[in-house]
C-alpha cells in the first residue's frame, strides 16, 4: 500500500486543505493499492503563487546550474527504475518488463535530453539589428493522463525547467502513485523551493482553476479531446498558451506493394501497446480489397501470440486496461462494432477465460468495418482492431484522412518513395513508414482535434518559450 496525506508546495510536503482522499486500484487485480489527497481549489491557488514567487529566481539561473538538477532527477530516476515500473505496472496494467523501458526509461531520457539542449540551444540570435531572445514563458501548469503516467509528466517538467519555467503539476486521479516517486526526486535534488510543486485531486476541482489563474502563464495538457476543449475554455480568460496532446484514431495503411505478413505483424504491435491505451496507437488497419481474407488469417495469427495476463508475470505481452471506468467503455465499443454489423473476427466483450478478476480485456479485432462506423471514428484506449478495406492510393489516404483526429499513422511498402509519398498525404503529425522506430529528438504532437504544440526534443523545449525581439 502507497497512502499519501501530502502534496507537494513550496518545496514542502504539507497537509492540503481538505481532508478528502482518492483511491488508486491496481488494474490486475481490482484491489486498492494506494491513495492520494483530494486536494482543493485552495490548494492549487497556493501552488500556482509559489511557482509566481519563485519565477523571477529561477528564470534568472544559469542554464548550467539548471542542467546539474535536471541531470540530478536523470540519476534519481535511474536509480528507482524498479520501484516506478512495479508501481506504473499496479496503476496501469502494462507488462513489467515494458514499464522498465518505457514507463520508467522514458522519463529518465527526458531529463537527461532536457540537461543536454541547455549546452546546445540557442537562447539569442541576431537579426539584422534585431536581437531575439527566448525567454521562459513563467508559470506553467502541466496536466497529465493516466495511461503514461510518469513518461507525460517528464515529457512536460523537464523542458518546462530547462527553460526557466516554475511548474504546478495535476497529475491524473487514476494513476498519480509514481508521480510521487518522481516529486520525491525532485525534493532530493535541490531545486529552490517553488520551482516544482504538486497537487493531486480531480481535474474540476484543482485542474481547472490551475488553467484558469491570472497568475499562470501556460497549460500543457495531455488527455482526451474533450478534456482539452475544456482546458481551452477556461484558459481563454487570460489570453495564455495552451499546447494540447489529445485523441488519436491512427490509421496503419498497407500498401499493395508491402511485405503483407511483416506489415501486419507490426501494424498490430502498434495497436495493442500498452493493451491499446496509447493516444497513438494505429487502431485502424487498411489494407487493399484483394488482400483482405489473407490479412485477416494473418492477424488472427499476429494476435494469437499476444499472451494475456498479469502483467508481473514474465511472458505476458497484454495485460489489463486502467479502471473500471475504462474496462466498460471498451466492452461498449466492442458491443457497438458488434451491434452495428462489422464482422467479428476473433474476440469479443467479456474478460478472457481464466481471467476474472483484474480489468482485463479480450484481444479483439473487427472485419470489414464501414469507415464511418462507430469503432473506426471514435478513439477506444482498448485492445480493439478495425481492419478496412480500399481500392487504390486515393482510397485508402481518404479513409485515412476520414477522421477529426491527427495524430499518427503507419504506411507500409517495399517501395520507400511510394510509401513517403503516401505519407505526405496523410493530415497527421506524425509517420511511421515500415515501423520506423520512435526518434525522441522529433516533434511530437498532432493535427486537427489531436492538439496543437509538440513534444520531445527541442520542439518541447520551444513549448515553455517566449519570444522576445530588441532593436539595436
Amino acid at each position: 500500500m502507497r497512502n499519501h496525506d501530502k502534496i507537494y508546495l513550496n518545496g514542502q510536503w504539507v497537509a492540503p486543505g481538505g481532508s478528502e482522499t482518492i483511491e488508486v486500484y491496481n488494474a490486475a487485480t481490482e484491489e486498492v493499492m494506494g491513495s492520494v489527497p483530494a486536494a482543493t481549489a485552495e490548494d492549487a491557488d497556493k501552488a500556482v503563487k509559489a511557482a509566481r514567487a519563485a519565477f523571477p529566481g529561477w528564470s534568472a539561473t544559469s542554464r548550467e546550474h539548471r542542467a546539474e538538477l535536471l541531470t540530478k532527477v536523470h540519476e534519481g530516476i535511474v536509480a528507482r527504475t524498479d520501484e516506478i515500473a512495479e508501481t506504473v505496472t499496479g496503476e496501469v496494467g502494462m507488462p513489467l518488463k515494458l514499464s522498465k523501458m518505457i514507463q520508467a526509461g522514458n522519463p529518465a531520457l527526458q531529463f537527461k535530453q532536457a540537461a543536454g539542449l541547455l549546452s546546445s540551444f540557442d537562447f539569442e540570435e541576431t537579426i539584422g539589428n534585431t536581437r531575439v531572445l527566448r525567454e521562459p514563458i513563467g508559470v506553467a501548469v502541466c496536466i497529465t493522463p493516466w495511461n503514461f503516467p510518469l513518461n507525460q509528466v517528464g515529457v512536460k517538467v523537464s523542458p518546462a525547467l530547462a527553460a526557466g519555467c516554475t511548474v504546478v503539476l495535476k497529475p491524473s486521479e487514476v494513476a498519480p502513485l509514481s508521480v510521487y516517486i518522481l516529486a520525491d526526486i525532485i525534493d532530493q535534488a535541490g531545486f529552490p523551493d517553488g520551482v516544482f510543486n504538486m497537487v493531486t485531486g480531480l481535474g474540476p476541482v484543482v485542474g481547472e482553476p490551475m488553467a484558469a489563474h491570472p497568475e499562470t502563464d501556460m497549460v500543457s495538457f495531455t488527455g482526451s479531446t474533450a478534456a482539452g476543449r475544456r482546458v481551452s475554455e477556461v484558459a481563454a480568460g487570460t489570453v495564455k498558451r495552451v499546447s494540447l496532446e489529445l485523441g488519436g484514431k491512427s490509421a496503419a495503411i498497407i500498401l499493395d506493394d508491402a511485405d503483407l505478413a511483416k506489415a501486419v505483424k507490426g501494424a498490430v504491435a502498434a495497436c495493442f501497446l500498452n493493451s491499446g491505451q496509447t493516444c497513438v496507437a494505429q487502431t485502424r488497419m487498411l489494407v487493399p480489397e484483394g488482400s483482405y481474407e489473407e490479412a485477416k488469417r494473418l492477424v488472427a495469427e499476429a494476435v494469437g501470440g499476444w499472451t494475456v495476463g498479469d502483467p508481473m508475470v514474465e511472458g505476458t505481452r497484454l495485460g489489463p486496461v486502467a479502471s473500471k471506468t475504462q474496462w466498460e467503455r471498451v466492452e461498449g465499443y466492442i458491443q457497438k462494432g458488434i451491434d452495428e454489423g462489422a464482422e467479428l473476427v476473433l474476440g469479443g466483450t467479456g474478460k478472457p477465460d481464466g481471467l476474472d478478476r483484474g480489468y482485463f480485456v479480450r484481444p479483439t479485432v473487427f472485419g470489414r468495418v464501414d469507415p464511418d462506423a462507430t469503432i473506426a471514428q471514435n478513439e477506444i484506449f482498448g485492445p480493439v482492431l478495425s481492419i478496412l478495406t480500399y481500392t487504390d492510393d486515393d482510397d485508402a489516404i481518404a479513409i485515412a484522412n476520414n477522421s477529426i483526429y491527427g495524430l499518427s499513422g503507419g504506411v507500409w511498402s517495399s517501395d520507400e518513395d511510394h510509401a513517403m509519398d503516401v505519407a505526405r498525404r496523410l493530415r497527421t503529425g506524425m509517420v511511421d513508414i515500415n515501423g520506423g522506430r520512435f526518434n525522441p529528438e522529433a516533434p511530437f504532437g498532432g493535427y486537427k482535434q489531436s492538439g496543437n504544440g509538440r513534444e520531445w526534443g527541442r520542439f518541447g523545449l520551444e513549448e515553455f518559450l517566449e519570444t522576445k525581439a530588441i532593436q539595436l
